[in-house]
């Protein structure tokens, strides 16, 4: 399955474009700037590529939520699956993109990417949680890509092929990053701080289970779910 969806956002929340193809579902949400990203069959299924576009426009605000964890499947033939989100951040545009976790089930072979440009003064939040298995299961394979520039200007590259030998042992691993973020480099058991040469902060937290690494993350960035 192909798929492409498309939202486009003006100041004050006002949905210029919204054009989803089903899995890829955006519900917005009434009088808030808020869409929720909801995936309306079983997807990614192996074989699948689908495609999510966000062009947020100049002072305009957007929370970019899911609604339920994604469940990465094998296909019939062994095929990977790839989603892909491209943002683009107008000049004074803040966005939260908070994706529920992605879980990468048995034989799955997954490929994430994540592409966003900023214009100088545009600001992200955006988290990704990933969970290696269901419960006593062993995972499948995933590649997580994040590419994020400022102005043109690299912010963040970063490639992760996400295996249990990667993680410690661990089984989830989560990665929030805040271009507002200025606090300094830090780091503790299981989880770090990294303060970028392009202004922000990338916070990475490992765990067994997706709560205890989400609040363990959460604890060291004070971000919640703020754009």
């Amino acid at each position: 399955m192909k798929a492409e969806a498309l939202l486009e956002v003006e100041r004050g929340g006002v949905v210029r474009t919204l054009r989803s193809a089903s899995p890829l579902t955006l519900i917005p949400v009434r009088g808030r700037p808020v869409v929720h990203l909801v995936n309306s069959a079983a997807s990614p299924l192996g074989g699948d590529e689908l495609t999510l576009t966000v062009r947020v426009g100049p002072h305009a605000c957007l929370t970019l939520t899911g609604i339920a964890a994604t469940v990465a499947l094998p296909g019939p033939h062994g095929e990977p699956s790839r989603t892909t989100v491209h943002m683009e951040l107008s000049e004074g545009a803040r966005v939260a993109y908070l994706p529920e976790p992605t879980v990468i089930t048995r034989r799955a072979r997954h490929t994430s990417v994540l592409v966003v440009h900023l214009a100088e003064d545009a600001h992200l939040h955006t988290r990704e949680t990933i969970v290696l298995g269901r419960d006593g299961e062993r995972p499948g394979e995933l590649t997580s890509t994040v590419r994020v520039t400022r102005g043109g200007r690299p912010v963040l590259r970063q490639t992760l092929a996400a295996t249990q030998e990667v993680l410690l042992g661990k089984r989830v691993l989560v990665t929030e990053l805040s271009t507002a973020d200025d606090r300094e480099t830090a780091s503790g058991a299981w989880w770090s701080r990294t303060r970028l040469a392009e202004g922000g902060t990338l916070t990475t937290s490992l765990a067994d289970d997706a709560v205890t690494a989400a609040r363990q993350c959460v604890a060291h960035t004070g971000l919640g779910t703020r754009p």
